[in-house]
């Protein structure tokens, strides 16, 4: 198959006749109730980052039992962003009206289906579609790409008969920002044909001049919430990335679409870095927006652009509050994070010493009981028992 087919432009290929190319109207493309273009629904509302309506009608953050929702399930109330209103675009940045038009440095890549810690790929996803103007360029034919069988779809019955299907989805978008643009690449991560993937985005990378791509997710780790968030990066060449301070030697993990990306891309000859944000392990499965403000940040430098974290640090704020509401509470818990910050601390102060090697710190499994334990206490889940994650994405 040749890679070309597994996609197909949504901009035509070059403007209208007579129509002046270049930037400058930045009304064009866009939707003029809302600044946007035809960009992906998952920007459509301003989700609520890891929070809930109670019963007084006020957001409740996140508890530590909240599972991952499981591939291709309906997208969760994410992003900790707050939606453009028509207002605050009428000087927007220029959007494309043809794919001649585009050439971006940086595309951002964030695949739902493999790793990610703290749904933290995904929140950085969900808050840069909801904070800016954005144009459809690209979108992926998940047909070829997907296993429907061992992520199936939702649908939504009513009564006597279906009347929704939450289609899955793989799209690329040209984001509008203060220094031009970024591409953002989001959605379903291919179960089939890796490497038709990969020289797919290699065509859309050459087409469209981007010179570095970034991946971003989150990864479980032995760390306490209470210490600064750490980042592992990654690139396709010495100099790309700095990595002082790597927790990391040599290890081997389980392979994915971004990862292989990143690879072949290096092997072709393009920069291809990413950012991997450190997420406490006890805290994997629920919405942690702190580690998507770290990452949007982090995509800010390199892209040049200034990308605004205010919603996700908001966010962030509520959901550690509840964390140590909840932590406060039960004194098995509290002696878990001192642990943990014990160790984050010595490791500070050794170095060379790996955050992944400590024997006095309970194991992944030691700390899930002992937060099992704790929630069912507080009558959090049903029968005493949390939601196992088995159903859903793993991080």
């Amino acid at each position: 198959m040749d890679p070309s087919a597994l996609f197909h432009w949504d901009l035509a290929d070059h403007p209208p006749l007579g129509v002046p190319s270049g930037r400058g109207d930045g009304d064009q493309g866009r939707d003029e109730t809302t600044g946007r273009g035809s960009a992906s629904d998952e920007s459509a509302a301003a989700p609520d980052l890891g929070a809930s309506a109670s019963p007084s009608g006020t957001p409740e953050a996140a508890t530590l039992d909240e599972t991952v929702p499981g591939e291709g399930a309906a997208r969760p109330a994410s992003g900790g962003a707050e939606a453009l209103h028509p207002d605050d675009v009428t000087s927007a940045p220029w959007l494309p009206r043809a794919v001649a038009e585009i050439d971006v440095p940086v595309l951002v890549h964030a695949l739902r289906g493999s790793m990610d810690a703290g749904h933290a790929g995904a929140l950085v996803v969900s808050h840069l579609l909801a904070t800016h103007a954005s144009e459809r360029v690209a979108t992926f034919d998940v047909d070829e790409l997907l296993d429907y069988r061992s992520r199936r779809p939702p649908m939504t019955f009513e009564k006597t008969s279906f009347t929704e299907y939450s289609d899955p989805e793989l799209a690329l978008d040209y984001l509008a920002t203060d220094q031009g643009g970024v591409l953002l690449l989001h959605g379903v991560e291919p179960d089939l044909r890796w490497e038709k993937f990969a020289s797919a985005v290699r065509e859309i990378v050459e087409r469209l001049g981007v010179r570095t791509t970034v991946g971003v997710h989150g990864i479980p780790m032995g760390v306490p919430h209470t210490r600064p968030i750490a980042v592992t990066s990654h690139g396709t060449r010495e100099g790309l990335v700095d990595v002082d301070g790597s927790v990391f030697g040599t290890v081997q993990v389980p392979g994915s679409a971004s990862s292989l990306l990143e690879y072949r891309l290096g092997a072709w000859g393009h920069d291809a870095m990413g950012f991997a944000v450190h997420v406490p392990h006890y805290l994997a499965q629920a919405e942690y927006p702190a580690a998507a403000a770290e990452l949007v940040r982090r995509v800010g430098r390199v892209t040049g652009a200034h990308l605004d974290v205010t919603a996700l640090e908001r966010a962030a704020a509520e959901v550690a509050s509840e964390v140590d509401r909840q932590i406060a509470e039960s004194p098995e818990v509290a002696a878990v994070v001192q642990a943990l910050e014990n160790q984050y601390d010595a490791y500070q102060e050794a170095a060379g010493r790996s955050l992944l090697a400590s024997e006095e710190v309970p194991t992944a499994d030691e700390l899930a009981a002992q937060f099992e334990a704790f929630l069912a206490e507080q009558g959090s889940v049903e029968d005493g028992r949390p939601d196992e994650a088995g159903d859903g994405e793993r991080a």
